[in-house]
């Protein structure tokens, strides 16, 4: 694993450098700390994960990806911030960036994602070839099969986060469906566009499928506070969620904080798809 370190506080880039030395996460090969030089390394370099931080000199970090998703694709991105707008992390999401990453830097945070983005890039790599091993022109039962066999994925993800009896189960259901078969991804398309496709009014379905998404994140935000490295707790906090809102419906629920987490619907729905895929 080829990781790239951009961030302004040097101490930052020291600190994420060590934890990925000390817990063998992968080789740093490079660093930078502002955009620019950060935009030129990542396009020679060609690395497997880049952590940036959201604000940085010269160009911030949601730039800096929309630009590099275009020439170097297949790179994964971990924005760094101690921005909690609700508006700027569904910019963050929509600019291509797999996982937040709070600050103050917590090892134990930085480790548990770094190692969900290495599992999803091994994952990819296997689909690709398990597809590669079969014709284009499948037969229509492979295909009905296929079809089924990623719906009972989604049930599953949606099972162990404790969502599968919800009213919103099925319009979850419907949505990453949709994804599926036209392969498209949350970034290509508005979430009030997709539950178009079954409602008449979209914003019920929408509604439906967020009620649906907050209970899950308040389910695993319990499951967190018993058991912080329980496997569900940890596979899908970061996967379906955006950690820092986890974090803090935990504080909320313990009465830490009269603030709730909230949910990105766009990275919720399309980490459904992303692990239903995985459960295949």
């Amino acid at each position: 694993m080829k990781i790239f370190i951009a961030d302004d506080d040097r101490n930052i880039v020291k600190i994420l450098e060590k934890i990925i030395t000390d817990k063998d996460l992968g080789e740093v090969l490079g660093k930078a700390y502002n955009g620019l030089d950060a935009a030129e390394d990542i396009a020679a370099l060609s690395p497997d994960l880049v952590l940036l931080d959201l604000l940085m000199p010269d160009k911030d970090g949601i730039s800096l990806v929309k630009e590099l998703k275009k020439s170097n694709p297949n790179t994964q991105y971990i924005m760094i911030s101690q921005v909690s707008s609700k508006e700027m992390v569904s910019k963050a999401y929509e600019s291509g960036v797999e996982f937040f990453i709070s600050k103050p830097i917590d090892a134990i945070e930085v480790q548990t994602v770094i190692k969900k983005v290495i599992e999803k890039l091994e994952m990819n790599k296997k689909l690709e070839m398990i597809q590669s091993l079969f014709p284009v022109g499948q037969s229509t039962v492979s295909s009905e099969q296929n079809k089924d066999d990623k719906v009972a994925g989604i049930k599953r993800v949606m099972q162990r986060i404790g969502i599968l009896s919800e009213s919103g189960s099925q319009d979850i259901i419907n949505a990453a469906k949709y994804l599926i078969e036209t392969k498209k991804r949350m970034s290509d398309i508005s979430v009030s566009e997709l539950c178009s496709h079954f409602h008449d009014n979209p914003k019920i379905m929408e509604q439906r499928i967020r009620r649906a998404a907050t209970v899950g994140m308040i389910n695993l935000a319990n499951i967190g506070i018993e058991d912080y490295m329980n496997e569900i707790f940890t596979e899908y906090s970061n996967g379906l969620y955006n950690f820092e809102q986890i974090k803090l419906e935990m504080d909320f629920i313990r009465g830490k904080s009269q603030k709730r987490g909230t949910v990105n619907l766009k990275k919720f729905i399309d980490g459904i798809v992303y692990y239903s895929e995985m459960e295949m």
